[in-house]
């Protein structure tokens, strides 16, 4: 994928840098963020070192191996760091790619989230992707919100699909394709 800034009202949506690592680590880190997502694997407490290797390593490389992308989000105002947006599991031959991310706790309820997935879901189609997906976990109903706001359409459910720190979780899936933008 082309490396790329994008902007919004509020946001810019950037490559992480090494200077994210402590917000990176503070953010997902966060009990409320684990909870849905269990970075950096289920049953593992997310370091400082693993924000460290996001931020320098795994996320350029995503980019850089076609997997996906990922864009740190700041507040275009204050360069305050807001969260994780990007790209994984990208299908090049089927042009598909999946959404996901995560929200500083401080940021949550502002509407980043919904600003963020448009902005990211609208470059990628405009770049050619056919289908952009986002999964939630089905309890999580704040992610479900994000992807509904957005103009996602709920397809159905993964049964049992995604490991916890804790147990595991059915995955709500949804999905966004060109002729949704209207």
């Amino acid at each position: 994928m082309p490396a790329v800034v994008l902007e919004t009202d509020r946001l810019r949506l950037r490559a992480f840098t090494e200077a994210d690592t402590d917000a990176v680590h503070a953010g997902a880190s966060d009990p409320s963020t684990q909870e849905w997502l269990p970075m950096p694997r289920p049953g593992v407490a997310y370091t400082r070192e693993d924000a460290h290797q996001w931020c320098v390593v795994h996320a350029p490389q995503a980019r850089a191996t076609g997997d996906g992308q990922q864009w740190a989000a700041v507040e275009a105002a204050t360069d305050r760091f807001v969260g994780s947006f990007g790209f994984t599991r990208t299908l090049w031959q089927s042009m598909t790619t999946e959404m996901g991310y995560w929200v500083a706790p401080w940021a949550r309820g502002r509407g980043y989230a919904a600003e963020a997935a448009a902005a990211l879901s609208r470059w990628a189609l405009d770049q050619g992707f056919e289908r952009v997906e986002l999964k939630a976990a089905m309890p999580n109903a704040a992610s479900r919100r994000v992807a509904e706001k957005v103009g996602f359409h709920f397809e159905g459910i993964e049964r049992n699909a995604m490991p916890l720190h804790e147990g595991r979780t059915d995955l709500a899936l949804y999905s966004l394709i060109p002729g949704d933008l209207g």
